[in-house]
């Protein structure tokens, strides 16, 4: 065992980060404005609870499955840095892409990036500011899956993610929702 300074070996120092990992929530808050996800997140204002999703790198968040077709994910903005995007996962690495419109040449998507597209199909592709603008993007640049919305305490419910997801989200939900919390964050 190699001790590190002040005494502390390498086991406690990992004892001491899976034990912090353990109690950190798993989600936390996210507002989004637009109609980009309409009809799945109705509201032109919404609070969102946002599942963290771990991630060491690329090859533990593929073999872990931590993100898959169908889920409605955080993004970093491929357009602005500084801003993230919630849209639906179309196609992960590997996967190929064929257009509607017979001009463009299908294509294979890099390993390390994915398709995202927005749910709401009156947007044309422009609007939509999805992967049909940007291209692929970094799986990388994933941050959460979206696992309820909150507009009112009328109106809010669980986001409808991939079969593989749903299961296990809504056990976080359970535990980790607190709707008084999205209330007074959204009013913020």
């Amino acid at each position: 065992m190699k001790r590190l300074a002040d005494g502390i070996s390498d086991d406690d120092t990992l004892a001491n980060w899976c034990k912090d990992f353990i109690k950190r929530k798993m989600t936390y808050l996210y507002r989004i404005e637009g109609q980009e996800m309409a009809p799945t997140i109705p509201g032109r204002h919404e609070t969102l609870l946002i599942r963290n999703l771990p991630c060491p790198n690329l090859k533990f968040r593929l073999e872990y499955r931590q993100v898959s077709v169908g889920d409605v994910v955080l993004l970093k903005n491929p357009l602005d840095s500084d801003k993230a995007l919630v849209r639906r996962l179309a196609a992960l690495g590997g996967h190929q892409m064929v257009s509607t419109d017979e001009k463009d040449e299908p294509f294979v998507i890099n390993i390390d990036h994915c398709w995202v597209l927005s749910d709401n199909k009156e947007l044309k592709a422009r609007e939509a500011n999805d992967s049909r603008t940007f291209g692929p993007v970094p799986t990388m640049d994933i941050v959460g899956r979206v696992i309820y919305r909150f507009q009112s305490m009328e109106d809010h419910g669980r986001v409808e993610n991939s079969n593989l997801h749903s299961e296990e989200d809504a056990a976080v939900v359970k535990f980790e929702l607190e709707l008084d919390e999205m209330q007074k964050f959204s009013e913020a």
